[in-house]
């Protein structure tokens, strides 16, 4: 499995190929869904980020530090945007994988436990995030200081602006879930959660 340790060490400033094939998370997902999603909307993201980077300070810099620099500042919002969008995908396709969702492994399960009381209460505080988020966001599953939590973020925030450890996310943008499920936006995160969710990538981030 691919920690997000891994991301951060990750070919900068280029669409990082998918860990499964495209067809691998159907019927939840579509292979048109993901094909869109990730070879249009993720890929348009590093493009426009490249060529905003081109010829600037911030060229050579990683997507993290891109992202700690410019959060906050009107100026470089669109730099922003598409780092921590770039950084986002990256992040949200590991959190899936064929066949997922499962238990999660014992050391990981005893911390949701601990935090959220069961695994299905902790399952429900990322749907209501994922589907109660207006317009367009994220839903998280996060380490803060030393205690899990749900959080959810509007349009390319993240996680990590707010140090806190992300764990596995849920898109909530629509190009994310309509051409399977149109406005059924619920449907889609219970797909995510029922049948895709990539508990082994949560313990690898958990440490």
């Amino acid at each position: 499995m691919t920690s997000i340790d891994t991301i951060e060490r990750a070919t900068l400033h280029v669409l990082p190929p998918l860990p499964y094939a495209e067809s691998a998370l159907d019927p939840a997902i579509s292979a048109n869904a993901i094909g869109f999603h990730h070879g249009k909307h993720h890929k348009g993201y590093v493009d426009t980020l490249n060529k905003l980077l081109a010829g600037t300070e911030f060229a050579n810099r990683s997507l993290e530090k891109l992202i700690a620099t410019t959060v906050g500042k009107s100026d470089k919002a669109a730099i922003f945007n598409n780092a921590a969008q770039t950084w986002n995908h990256t992040f949200y396709w590991r959190s899936l994988r064929p066949k997922g969702d499962g238990e999660p492994p014992a050391a990981l399960k005893q911390r949701i436990e601990a935090s959220f009381g069961t695994l299905d209460a902790c399952k429900k505080e990322l749907t209501t995030a994922a589907t109660t988020q207006f317009g367009t966001g994220w839903a998280w599953l996060v380490l803060d200081a030393d205690k899990l939590k749900v959080v959810k973020t509007a349009n390319a925030e993240t996680p990590l602006t707010a140090g806190a450890r992300p764990l596995v996310a849920i898109d909530g943008w629509e190009h994310a879930y309509y051409l399977d499920y149109q406005n059924r936006r619920a449907d889609y995160v219970s797909a995510v959660l029922d049948k895709l969710i990539n508990w082994g990538f949560a313990a690898d981030n958990l440490g």
